[in-house]
C-alpha cells in the first residue's frame, strides 16, 4: 500500500525516523525502570560531579545512558538519542517540593493489608530513577519520556494489589493529574480510586460540589472508606459507589455529571483497550466533559501502531480508521492528539492485540 506520493516520500522518511527514534527511547528507559532504576548509587554521583567538574542531573544522565548502552562518540543513533531524548528526559527534583503538596501534608495512611489488598509507604532510594510525568510531546514529533530523581530517601504512600503497584504519590501521580484536577468542575464523577489523590483534590475546590467515586473492588473501598476518606477536609463532598466502571459509565447519563475523570489502568499497555472501550461510552453522557488518566501516553502509543502499519505497508485497525491521506503534513494532522481523540470510539478494539 502506498498512500504518498513520490514527492511526499522525503516528509514520509522523516516522519517514519522519529517513530523509530521514539519506540527506542521509550524501550530503553522502560527497560532501565523496570530492571535496575536503583543502578546509580551516591557514590557514583560524588565521583563523576568531582572528577569531571559537571552537575547532579548530568551525571547522572550520563550513567544512565550508559547502563542503557549508548555510545554517544561512535554511533550516530546513539548520539541522537543522547542529544535529542536523554538530554530531556532526567531531571532532578526537589523532594520537598512533593511534600508539600496538600494530599501529602494531610493523608497517614497505616501500614497494613487487606484480601489482595496492601497500604503503606515504599521508599524511593537517592537517585532512584521513577518516571515523573507523562510523555514530552514536542512539535517536531520527538515524544520524550519524563523521568526524575531525588537527591535523598523519600517515602511515597502507595496501595498494591498482590505486589502490583497502583498507585504512588509522587511527582509522577501528582504531574500527570495536574491539569484534569484544575479542569474538574460542579458534579465529577472519578473511576478508579487507588488513593483517592484524585478525589481529594478535586474535592478542595471551591468550583466542585460533589465528587462520586466508582470502584469495583471492595476491599479496596474499604480501606480508603476506613483509613483515608475520614482525613478529607470536605469529606462530606465524596460519595462511593461500588460498581463497574464500564457499567456505571453507560447508565450515568439520567444522572447529570458536569466532569468524569477516568483512571481504571496501570500503565499503557493495559490501558489503550480501557481507553478506547471508555470513548464508545462518552456518547451516553453528551453534557459531561470525559478526562483520561495519561491520555497522551495513550494517543501516541495510538499513532504508533498507525505509522507502524504505513511502515509495514499493511492497512490495519488504525488505518482502515484514519482512511486515505495524501501527503505527510496531512498525516502529522490527522494522527495529532485532538484528532485522536476524536476518532478514538471508531478505533477497533483488535489494535490493542498486535
Amino acid at each position: 500500500m502506498n498512500l504518498f506520493s513520490p514527492a511526499e516520500q522525503t516528509g514520509l522518511a522523516e516522519i517514519l525516523q522519529t517513530a523509530e527514534y521514539n519506540l527506542r527511547a521509550l524501550e530503553l528507559f522502560s527497560s532501565y525502570l523496570n530492571i535496575c532504576p536503583r543502578f546509580i548509587k551516591t557514590d557514583d554521583i560524588k565521583s563523576l560531579t568531582e572528577e569531571c567538574g559537571i552537575d547532579e542531573q548530568t551525571a547522572c544522565r550520563l550513567l544512565v545512558s550508559a547502563a542503557c548502552g549508548l555510545n554517544a562518540e561512535e554511533n550516530n543513533d546513539d548520539r541522537i538519542l543522547e542529544e535529542r531524548y536523554f538530554r530531556h528526559a532526567i531531571h532532578l527534583l526537589d523532594a520537598n517540593e512533593c511534600r508539600k503538596d496538600p494530599y501529602y501534608q494531610t493523608i497517614r495512611l497505616p501500614e497494613l493489608k487487606r484480601g489482595k489488598w496492601k497500604m503503606g509507604y515504599k521508599t524511593i532510594e537517592p537517585y532512584e530513577l521513577f518516571t515523573s510525568d507523562d510523555l514530552l510531546v514536542l512539535p517536531d514529533g520527538r515524544e520524550i519520556p519524563q523521568t526524575g530523581f531525588f537527591k535523598e530517601s523519600f517515602r511515597a504512600p502507595m496501595v498494591e494489589e498482590n505486589g502490583r503497584e497502583w498507585m504512588t504519590v509522587t511527582p509522577s501521580e501528582i504531574n500527570t493529574m495536574t491539569a484534569d484536577i484544575r479542569k474538574a468542575h460542579g458534579k465529577t464523577v472519578v473511576f478508579g480510586m487507588g488513593l483517592g489523590y484524585y478525589a481529594f483534590m478535586a474535592s478542595e475546590k471551591e468550583d466542585v460540589s460533589q465528587v462520586v467515586v466508582v470502584e469495583r473492588e471492595k476491599d479496596v473501598i474499604s480501606l480508603f472508606c476506613e483509613f483515608i476518606l475520614p482525613q478529607f477536609p470536605h469529606a462530606e463532598k465524596v460519595k462511593v459507589i461500588e460498581a463497574d466502571a464500564y457499567v456505571y459509565a453507560e447508565q450515568m447519563g439520567t444522572e447529570h455529571f458536569d466532569c468524569a475523570y477516568v483512571d481504571i489502568w496501570h500503565d499503557v499497555l493495559d490501558g489503550v483497550e480501557m481507553y478506547l472501550r471508555m470513548k464508545r461510552l462518552e456518547k451516553h453522557s453528551p453534557g459531561t466533559e470525559f478526562l483520561y488518566w495519561i491520555e497522551p501516553s495513550m494517543l501516541a502509543w495510538l499513532r504508533g501502531m498507525a505509522l507502524m502499519e504505513i511502515a509495514e505497508k499493511t492497512e490495519g485497525p488504525m488505518l482502515k480508521t484514519i482512511g486515505r491521506v495524501g501527503s505527510a503534513e496531512e498525516l502529522r494532522s490527522v494522527l495529532g492528539d485532538e484528532n485522536l481523540k476524536r476518532i478514538a470510539e471508531y478505533i477497533p478494539l483488535e489494535v490493542t492485540k498486535r
